[in-house]
């Protein structure tokens, strides 16, 4: 007994695994926030966008050898900003302006990336994700996104649920839709920058989706989806870490296919009943 509780703390006492530990966390209840926003106004493909517009200023960033961030962090909000602008014209669906805008800042991303060399291992942390590279401004930077997007969703809560459920009455209402919808993009574009060195940015769009569909299963409350989500999605990035290490795995890849095993567990116990909430959402 000793030596399974030995052999299942050993971890912790290496400081990298602490430190990614506690990034992946608060990234997962970060993203599980978050996706619940994304789940529920179908805009599941803009995760896995936004983090490929990302990818294209982190790559801009290195070859500069400037601080990823800032690259990266203004890159990833000019592509949501324009997304937004691109879709509120209706001259293209949103996913053709989502496919256009971050698959030319993904090409960007790559041709820096064959032209100047040294950027390459740089940059593969930040597509696949490293738990060797995160360090406690990681840990500050996330922790403070955090704080913001709470302290936003809060204090915007009204508008934040007028505009997913009903943005066209929204509108009429008085209610500034695009706005909060430019507010929702650079809240997640901030998201995927603080977390991609842990979650990598090829995956990080499933970590917005998992735990709220996951939620969604459990409940036709958006209130509860908002504090359930982001629990599923901490706890498998706190087990989806540890097992990562004890099986010598990919940190990234465990977590999200610990988050899909939890997934299909929900999905099949809750049944048709469960399945059937999806459909029937309420503040």
């Amino acid at each position: 007994m000793f030596t399974v509780i030995a052999s299942l703390t050993e971890p912790f006492g290496y400081s990298f695994f602490r430190n990614g530990l506690m990034v992946a966390t608060l990234a997962g209840a970060l993203c599980g926030v978050l996706g619940v926003f994304v789940v529920l106004r179908g805009m599941s493909y803009i995760g896995h966008g936004l983090s490929h517009a990302v990818f294209g200023g982190a790559a801009a960033s290195a070859v500069m050898k400037l601080n990823y961030f800032v690259g990266a962090g203004i890159w990833g909000v000019l592509s949501g900003v324009i997304i937004g602008r691109i879709t509120r014209r209706r001259l293209i669906g949103a996913d053709a302006a989502i496919g256009v805008v971050t698959t030319a800042s993904f090409a960007s991303g790559l041709a820096l990336l064959n032209r100047y060399g040294q950027a390459k291992k740089s940059i593969e942390a930040v597509l696949f994700g490293s738990v060797l590279g995160v360090g406690r401004s990681d840990i500050i930077a996330v922790a403070l996104v955090g704080i913001l997007t709470v302290g936003i969703i809060v204090g915007l809560y009204r508008q934040f649920v007028f505009a997913t459920f009903d943005p066209e009455v929204a509108q009429v209402s008085g209610v500034r839709v695009a706005v909060i919808e430019a507010v929702l993009m650079g809240l997640l574009s901030l998201t995927i920058l603080v977390t991609m060195r842990v979650i990598g940015t090829l995956l990080i769009s499933a970590l917005l989706v998992i735990p709220a569909s996951i939620a969604r299963m459990l409940t036709n409350s958006f209130a509860k989806m908002l504090w359930i989500s982001p629990i599923i999605g901490a706890v498998s990035a706190f087990v989806g870490m540890n097992l990562a290490y004890h099986i010598d795995t990919s940190a990234s890849a465990t977590i999200i296919l610990m988050g899909t095993a939890i997934f299909i567990v929900v999905y099949a116990v809750t049944g048709v009943r469960g399945r059937a909430r999806i459909g029937h959402v309420h503040v």
